[in-house]
């Protein structure tokens, strides 16, 4: 079973942006390297069918502000390392779908 979190510390479109990311479990996406995946959300804890362990909420926040971070100086994103978190590679996808979805 996953793993609750105290939300408090995060701003509301931080919580959107989890929110919207959760909604996207099952669907397939693909790293980089062209590696089909998808994940499970459980509690404040992705599961990648990939990877053994769980990628937290905290991360996934983290990599999001990252990408915003990047944004706002003009640089482009790349690539998952630029995001400098555990589990880059399949955060990067679906966090690239989000933030060009809008």
């Amino acid at each position: 079973m996953g793993r609750n979190a105290k939300t408090e510390q995060y701003f509301a479109d931080e919580l959107d942006f989890w929110r919207r990311f959760c909604e996207l479990a099952g669907e397939t996406f693909t790293t980089l390297r062209g590696l089909d995946f998808s994940f499970d959300v459980k509690g404040n804890e992705i599961f990648f069918d990939r990877k053994e362990k769980s990628v937290t909420l905290a991360t996934v926040i983290q990599a999001y502000r990252k990408a915003l971070e990047l944004q706002r100086a003009g640089i482009e994103i790349t690539g998952p390392k630029q995001l400098g978190v555990f589990g880059a590679s399949y955060l990067f996808p679906v966090i690239m779908r989000l933030i060009r979805s809008g």
